[in-house]
């Protein structure tokens, strides 16, 4: 029987403006990074450094690791052939959940946005639809939505370099105040409050690595996916450290700042007035369409690849594995992702906030582990793409993320509920692997072609 293929549509650069899009700076500074300021005022810039400082690490180690095996199941496909077959399914079923659930929170950004323009909008009927418009689209050629992403991703980059010139052109206060004396609205920033607000800006940056899902879509894949995770982490970065400490450093008034119920549109119309909101949050409500999009591509690989290998039923399978005879696309999986994420839209948004935040964590730690185990075992041998200094980089990111963890446990908000939920996550992949994989004989694990 032969092995359901995608078509190899894209180059280095195609897959660099898809996984950028995903990442979607401008989103991750609009929608998530007032998360950070919230609990770490000025002490967000600490919190998205160290963020970046993990990053690097963790762009190694994916690089790695996507050089070995660039499949378009990623990090699960990867953890389940360098730490087995078990692991990689629990990998899977956190996947499976987060993912869906990360389109839904983007999603519900566009309506946000929006709303500066057209008051009252329904905010969850605009992301579903979001959803279902981004499917729909993500059917079609990779080539095309790699120009599409591309050109939607360029206006993005252009509405951050505006905030950035708004803060850092007319500063309120020293940069040096933001490292020696970061405050909140209540008071001094505590290690704590940045370290717990650092996960967050990990969940920012994250998205470098989701490269490795267009593997078999992309020219010369062992040694491009490498090069697109390492351009995607540094641009990041850069798109959005420098416009939130523009932010930090511009803002008249941090008090007022923090305590704003849009933080980012209370300092455009401060500094640069209604209008210029009015433009930017247009801007922002583009790229976060755009981010959806983009999501939904990797998303749909994901679940392809599941299909493929065979972890659901058998029609389930046949169905999600389908490709489409003429744009080379996972068409049902695709479709299937859009539909499945668009009633997301109407749960809580704090819930789905709680049930993504520290999932993300979980893969990481699996993937360092990987990156040990793939050296001494030989697993990771034929990358390409060999990291420098290792294993300092998958050692000191553990050390990083168990940090994080911890400080997560001692967060009766948002951290705690979140542990609680992905060990949830974990079991219930756990007893699907034990009753159901097990019973019929286990779990296969395609290999395609690899060129």
């Amino acid at each position: 029987m032969a092995v359901p293929a995608l078509r190899r549509g894209l180059r280095t650069l195609g897959t660099l403006l898809i996984t950028l899009s995903a990442i979607s700076p401008a989103s991750s500074v609009f929608i998530i990074a007032p998360g950070v300021l919230a609990g770490a005022g000025s002490g967000a810039f600490l919190s998205f450094l160290a963020a970046g400082v993990v990053g690097v690490f963790m762009a190694f180690v994916y690089a790695e690791l996507s050089s070995a095996f660039p499949l378009s199941g990623g990090e699960y496909a990867i953890v389940a052939r360098t730490l087995g077959r078990l692991p990689g399914f629990l990998v899977l079923g956190m996947m499976m959940i987060t993912q869906l659930l990360i389109v839904a929170v983007i999603a519900l950004g566009v309506g946000t946005y929006l709303s500066v323009l057209l008051p009252g909008l329904p905010g969850p009927t605009v992301a579903a639809a979001t959803c279902v418009l981004a499917a729909v689209v993500a059917v079609f050629d990779i080539k095309l939505n790699a120009w599409v992403t591309g050109i939607f991703l360029a206006v993005e980059l252009l509405a951050l370099g505006v905030v950035s010139a708004l803060g850092l052109l007319h500063p309120a206060r020293a940069f040096g105040e933001l490292v020696s004396h970061p405050v909140t609205s209540t008071g001094p920033a505590t290690i704590g409050a940045i370290a717990i607000a650092t996960s967050v800006a990990i969940f920012a940056y994250n998205g470098y690595g989701s490269a490795v899902y267009f593997g078999e879509e992309t020219q010369n894949a062992s040694r491009g996916i490498a090069r697109a995770i390492l351009l995607a982490l540094g641009i990041t970065v850069l798109a959005e450290l420098v416009p939130v400490t523009a932010v930090l450093l511009g803002a008249p008034d941090l008090g007022a700042l923090f305590g704003a119920e849009n933080m980012m549109s209370y300092f455009i119309s401060t500094q640069g007035g209604s209008t210029l909101d009015t433009v930017i949050s247009l801007a922002i409500a583009l790229a976060i369409v755009n981010a959806v999009l983009a999501i939904v591509l990797i998303s749909s690989r994901l679940v392809f690849s599941s299909g493929r290998d065979r972890a659901w039923p058998a029609a389930v399978n046949r169905a999600l594995s389908a490709v489409h005879p003429r744009f080379g696309t996972p068409w049902i999986a695709t479709l299937g992702t859009g539909l499945i994420a668009a009633p997301l839209c109407y749960v809580d948004q704090q819930l789905l906030v709680v049930v993504t935040s520290t999932s993300i964590v979980a893969v990481y730690l699996a993937l360092c582990l990987s990156a040990i185990r793939g050296r001494r075992t030989g697993a990771t041998a034929h990358a390409q793409y060999r990291m420098p200094l290792f294993p300092v980089a998958p050692v000191l990111a553990l050390a990083a993320l168990a940090f994080v963890v911890y400080q997560n446990a001692l967060d009766e908000k948002v951290g705690r509920p979140s542990l609680i939920v992905t060990v949830g996550m974990v079991l219930l992949a756990l007893l699907y692997y034990v009753l159901v994989l097990r019973r019929r004989g286990g779990w296969q694990l395609v290999e395609p072609e690899q060129t």
